[in-house]
């Protein structure tokens, strides 16, 4: 590490400190609820699919989910006048999805000669920060999408796609909304295939169909989008961009003609990491991650031993479905042979 890099990075560590209330950041110590708040801020803002989800924080460890928007039909009328009750729809009665928030560690180092190149800038500090947010919303997207259990011991060379880190969205659907997921035709075993001589003709009939294994007050609600799979789409939207990307706008003709695309007449979403093969019928905002206030736990080091710096966090994290009445999973789709 360049001196200039020591003085800029000792500046980085020392500002951690005093927003912490703490001596040191070469300590491990919790990080004070306002800038966990903060760095959660942060966090969501690196990507836009977690904009369109919710990061909240919650007090307990474990507990129901808060059932955040709307859960169905509440209106109505009661002849009272007759010496009936008015009650209002109860929210106990909705299928609730459960919250556990285990330890999950983010954990980033940086090589000397890399923080070197920035301590030119005089945005050091941000450009720092930045790229530890970033990687984190990454690995919580990917953990959401492709999260199977949360082990004693993850292994990255086993489970490239954080499978072992916490329990994601899609396997919460498969646990607790089995009724909701489809993962098998009757045209070949193992599969849904689409294709004239498929389970279903398009990927649109597909879609269409699974809708209706939402809860009927959810079918027809105008926030409803379609996670599809950019292999599924691929196909779909090759032509469309061949014919619609031309000239000098090609870049943002093709972008244009992806943020139109619809399925069974819903709007799709271009997830990172989302497994091929795959739909989610749902609204973004049924999509939650929580954290546990007061959790967060860091330690900036210095590590010579391997020419690096590192950044040492973990925060008790869960994946929520808020209502699970409101998703349609359908997996392993395929062409027809």
């Amino acid at each position: 590490m360049r001196n200039e890099t020591r003085i800029k990075f000792n500046g980085y560590s020392a500002q951690v400190a005093k927003l912490n209330g703490v001596d040191s950041a070469a300590v491990k110590f919790s990080v004070t609820p306002s800038v966990q708040q903060r760095l959660e801020a942060k966090i969501q803002e690196t990507t836009a699919f977690l904009k369109k989800v919710n990061i909240i924080g919650v007090t307990e460890q474990e507990g129901e989910a808060l059932s955040l928007g709307s859960k169905g039909p509440g209106a109505g009328r009661t002849n009272t006048a007759n010496g009936h009750r008015r009650n209002p729809a109860s929210r106990g009665a909705l299928t609730k999805d459960a919250y556990k928030c285990v330890k999950t560690d983010f954990d980033t180092a940086f090589n000397y000669s890399e923080i070197d190149q920035w301590a030119g800038h005089p945005e050091f500090q941000t450009l720092l920060t930045a790229a530890i947010t970033e990687q984190q919303g990454l690995d919580r997207i990917m953990i959401g999408f492709n999260g199977t259990s949360a082990a004693t011991e993850t292994d990255l060379q086993a489970n490239p796609l954080l499978q072992d880190v916490n329990i994601g969205w899609l396997q919460k659907i498969r646990i607790s909304a089995s009724t909701r997921v489809m993962d098998e035709g009757v045209v070949g075993s193992g599969k849904v295939t689409i294709g004239p001589n498929g389970d279903y003709v398009s990927l649109d009939s597909l879609v269409y169909d699974a809708v209706q294994a939402l809860d009927p007050w959810h079918r027809n609600r105008p926030d409803l989008v379609v996670v599809v799979s950019r292999d599924l789409m691929h196909s779909k939207l090759l032509k469309a961009i061949d014919n619609g990307a031309k000239g000098n706008q090609e870049e943002n003709a093709a972008g244009e003609i992806i943020a139109r695309a619809r399925l069974g007449g819903l709007p799709v979403e271009d997830a990172p990491f989302f497994p091929d093969g795959t739909v989610l019928i749902t609204t973004l905002s049924n999509l939650s991650i929580y954290y546990q206030t007061g959790s967060r736990r860091r330690h900036l080091k210095e590590e010579p031993e391997f020419d690096r710096i590192a950044d040492y966090q973990s925060s008790n994290d869960a994946y929520v479905i808020e209502d699970l009445g409101l998703v349609a999973l359908v997996e392993n789709i395929q062409e027809a042979a």
